[in-house]
């Protein structure tokens, strides 16, 4: 049966109950300009286990689940359901055939609501035919509550901050009733209670007799809830490993292929002067509620501060604030004793402000520009780049391809467009850019989501560097591992409000999400 024929038959009921399946791929190659992402990969997915798949940025993970979810058509190799190959020729095909996809980079329309986008081609009908919006929006309140993922039916996507644009593709998903779930770095955005709770969900899907691919960086996560976890490296499966039977430093040499170093080194701080400091600060969101409700905090010369909390309690707010991407509403923001709570971007860039967005697509990078001009974003019109009105493009390229060799930015060229690397590895870029120059502050927004380990472990380095040389450093996470691997001082936030401060010495994760999820003593 081809994909069209079984999406034509699968897809004329909704929610059909299917029985489980055995998914298995077979000499999958895939090929782009200059690059080989997957090169004869061959997986099996039985139902009613956990297969955890892991690999450093550009491994080809990502592109593998795209050819199985039907984005991508592999140029060689077979995708075979409980033994017959089937051909995807679009997504509604593989999600015909019983398989799901919760993505790294969403697939949501920004000007639908979470409802519209849920039921997107599943609309539940009613009489004559009409779409029965109604029972919709019963379906995500109920599948929301049942998991734990709460969303407001009726939020528009575009105002909703990342962590809760997730929570809407988990739950889109959970709608259609797959049968193989591929989860792409679902954790991303959780509470180490929220992280147990999903687990649990996973672990219930399990035992539905649902196969489940689990893509993550965090070892740990892998280790807990996988079955059997498969290494990709540069394309090829390089090796399988069983819970139990492996350690995190072993998977870590397995992914990269060297020694990774796993703890974060560093000294205590010495803080200097107050660097940024932030009074009685106000923001508003879309709707024009009080995301940021009088937030008053200092980051100092040589120390990292991090925020934590679940995202959309106003980190984001505070973070386009504190960059220049919105004006407060009240309140102050001083950059050296210098007032910027009105400057512009680039006013701040000149004073020495470094930004990491949480967004890396959106608002890090212009995805059709190459690699060269991405790299100078923010300094083209300064020397050595700029010379009058003239670009110095030998310059700009010399700056990118040292950077790409320092950040170890996977890419056959500085030609390529930057859409055309892997989540990670735009990540990379942004990072190298950011802190390719003297900075007074850094405010960093999930600097290391989406990256492989042996990155993280540079990134990380390279904070702590740039604290050492006397940087100000703001962190925000919700990875709490990264918080307190990297924080002097540790805030949380939890609707719009400072709720705790404390250092890590002083604090656990399971204390940190207690204070993330409102819970202050």
């Amino acid at each position: 049966m081809s994909g069209g024929q079984l999406s034509t038959t699968l897809c004329s009921e909704r929610h059909v109950r299917r029985h489980p399946l055995r998914l298995e791929l077979r000499g999958i190659t895939k090929r782009f300009p200059g690059v080989v992402a997957n090169d004869g990969v061959d997986l099996t997915i039985e139902s009613g286990e956990i297969l955890g798949l892991l690999g450093e940025n550009g491994a080809g993970k990502t592109t593998l689940m795209n050819i199985l979810y039907g984005l991508y058509s592999a140029d060689e190799g077979q995708v075979l359901i409980d033994g017959e190959e089937v051909h995807f020729e679009g997504p509604g095909d593989a999600i015909a055939a019983g398989i799901g996809m919760v993505h790294q980079h969403f697939m949501l329309v920004p000007v639908f609501t979470v409802t519209e986008n849920v039921v997107l081609g599943n609309e539940p009908t009613g009489a004559l035919g009409r779409i029965d919006m109604q029972e919709a929006r019963r379906e995500v309140r109920e599948i929301s509550s049942r998991y734990g993922l709460e969303v407001d039916p009726d939020a528009v996507i575009e105002d909703l901050p990342v962590g809760i644009q997730q929570r809407v593709e988990i739950i889109k998903v959970l709608f259609r009733e797959a049968e193989i779930i591929v989860f792409d770095e679902p954790t991303a955005v959780l509470t180490p209670q929220e992280v147990e709770e999903f687990f649990e969900i996973v672990r219930g899907l399990k035992e539905a007799g649902k196969g489940i691919v689990f893509i993550t960086h965090k070892l740990g996560e892998m280790l807990e809830i996988a079955d059997r976890i498969c290494v990709l490296r540069r394309g090829k499966v390089v090796g399988e490993a069983i819970p139990g039977e492996v350690t995190p430093g072993e998977l870590a040499e397995m992914m990269v292929g060297r020694p990774v170093e796993l703890v974060v080194e560093k000294s205590p701080a010495d803080p200097g002067d107050p660097v940024l400091e932030v009074s009685d600060l106000v923001v508003t969101d879309a709707r024009n509620h009080r995301a940021v409700d009088g937030v008053s905090f200092t980051v100092r010369a040589g120390e990292i501060v991090g925020i934590a909390g679940v995202q959309g309690n106003g980190q984001t707010e505070l973070v386009e604030a504190i960059t220049g991407l919105v004006i407060p509403l009240a309140g102050h923001i001083t950059l050296n004793g210098r007032d910027i709570t009105r400057a512009t971007p680039r006013e701040r860039h000149r004073l020495g402000m470094s930004h990491v967005p949480e967004d890396r697509q959106n608002d890090g990078l212009v995805l059709d520009f190459d690699l060269t001009e991405n790299l100078v974003l923010d300094s083209y019109y300064q020397e050595p780049y700029s010379r009058g009105i003239v670009m110095d493009w030998d310059a700009a390229r010399d700056h990118a391809e040292e950077l790409i060799r320092q950040y170890d930015v996977r890419t056959p060229s500085v030609d390529v467009l930057a859409s055309h690397l892997s989540g990670g590895n735009q990540q990379k870029l942004i990072v190298a850019r950011e802190f390719a120059r003297d900075t007074a502050l850094i405010v960093a927004s999930q600097p290391t989501r989406g990256v492989d380990v042996g990155s993280i472990e540079y990134i990380h380095r390279r904070i702590v560097e740039e604290r050492d040389e006397g940087s100000a450093v703001l962190i925000v996470s919700s990875e709490l591992d990264e918080i307190l691997a990297l924080s002097d001082r540790i805030l949380v936030m939890y609707r719009g409000r400072i709720v705790a401060e404390t250092t890590p010495a002083e604090t656990t994760p399971a204390e940190l999400g207690l204070y993330m999820a409102g819970q202050v003593a």
